[in-house]
């Protein structure tokens, strides 16, 4: 079924025009994401293809889960658009977080700040937090994504990402999409290797952790 381009409809009818007339508020989640989107395909408008785009991830909580590859293979959003929905909603999850800069002495603090970016991931993610001389979170960073069975732990990239930032310490997490938080054999070896690695260059090696939806677990407590 096709719809009409959308500057073929009246001014007011457009989405666009009516976030700059009406504000945010008055429009629906689909409108905001054909904001996002920019253009339709095949036949469709952006509101008609972001409003399949919602159907297709569950509604924009499910949005918010999917990763760029995944939106990206969507029919008609490809990865221009894919990338500008991920950024938006990333942004939008550090909005209101009750405490941005949170110290990382703890392991439980460590995975309450993953849990907040990992929560829902469908495939497994790894984030380096880099932390300044007092251990506040000064820069998190995803820096390897892999399947649903894991990912590698790119041990070159990890302490780049904390040297770039001016960290002096730096902590680990990554998710297991499965559920089971435990962490593996090769969790283990990859966390001694990075441990070394910290040590060699200075920096301040403080946990890995592995979360899930409902729990989390120390990799280097379970060394």
């Amino acid at each position: 079924m096709t719809s009409p381009p959308l500057l073929t409809l009246p001014a007011h009818d457009r989405p666009r025009e009516r976030l700059l007339r009406e504000g945010s508020h008055a429009l629906s989640d689909a409108e905001l994401v054909a904001i996002l989107l920019g253009t339709g395909g095949r036949g469709r408008n952006a509101v008609a293809l972001a409003q399949d785009v919602l159907a297709r991830c569950g509604g924009v909580a499910g949005l918010a889960r999917w990763g760029v590859p995944e939106l990206a293979r969507l029919d008609a959003v490809g990865p221009a658009k894919a990338s500008r929905l991920v950024a938006a909603l990333a942004l939008a999850g550090r909005v209101g977080s009750p405490e941005e800069h949170p110290r990382l002495t703890e392991s439980g603090t460590i995975a309450a700040v993953a849990h907040a970016r990992l929560a829902g991931a469908r495939v497994e993610r790894l984030l380096v937090l880099v932390a300044e001389s007092g251990l506040r979170l000064r820069h998190l960073e995803e820096v390897a994504q892999g399947g649903a069975s894991g990912c590698g732990l790119p041990v070159r990239e990890v302490l780049a990402a904390v040297l770039r930032h001016d960290g002096v310490a730096f902590a680990l997490a990554h998710n297991h999409p499965g559920g089971d938080p435990a962490p593996s054999d090769a969790d283990r070896a990859a966390t001694a290797q990075v441990a070394d690695a910290a040590g060699h260059v200075g920096l301040r090696f403080l946990d890995h952790v592995v979360v899930t939806d409902a729990a989390w677990r120390s990799v280097t407590a379970s060394r």
